[in-house]
C-alpha cells in the first residue's frame, strides 16, 4: 500500500511553530496549491492543504519560510479525530510532512544556500 503526497505551492500565512510539553517542535502551515484549470468565471481553482511538520524540520521551516513562500512538501495523508472543549468530535485530514524544500527564487538568488530538509 502507498500513502505518498507531493505538493508544490505557497504558504497562506506565516508558519505557526509551537512546542509540546516534552519540547518537540510542531509546526502547522497551509499550502495553497493551484489546480491546472480555471473555473467558468476564469478564476484559478485552488486547494488549501493543511500540513503538519515535527521536530527540527519544523524549527527550520519556521526559520526559512513565511507567508507567500514557495515550498515543496513530501509526506503522507494522515487522518485523526479528537473531542473539542464542547464535547463535539472533530475530524482532521492533513499532510504529515517528511520533507520540506524551499523553492522561493527570491531567497535562492542570495548567496545563502538553503537546505533541503528531510526527517532522518
Amino acid at each position: 500500500m502507498i500513502n505518498q503526497v507531493t505538493l508544490v505551492g505557497r504558504l497562506t500565512k506565516d508558519p505557526e511553530l509551537r512546542y509540546t510539553a516534552d519540547g518537540k517542535g510542531i509546526l502547522n502551515m497551509t499550502v495553497a496549491v493551484s489546480r491546472p484549470y480555471r473555473t467558468k468565471e476564469g478564476a484559478a481553482a485552488t486547494d488549501f492543504i493543511y500540513c503538519t511538520v515535527w521536530n527540527k524540520l519544523a524549527e527550520n521551516t519556521a526559520q526559512y519560510c513565511c507567508k507567500g513562500s514557495l515550498v515543496g512538501v513530501l509526506g503522507a495523508i494522515q487522518t485523526r479525530n479528537y473531542e473539542d472543549k464542547s464535547g463535539k468530535r472533530v475530524y482532521v485530514t492533513e499532510v504529515l510532512a517528511h520533507t520540506v524544500r524551499f523553492l522561493d527564487k527570491r531567497r535562492n538568488e542570495s548567496s545563502e544556500v538553503l537546505p533541503i530538509l528531510t526527517i532522518p
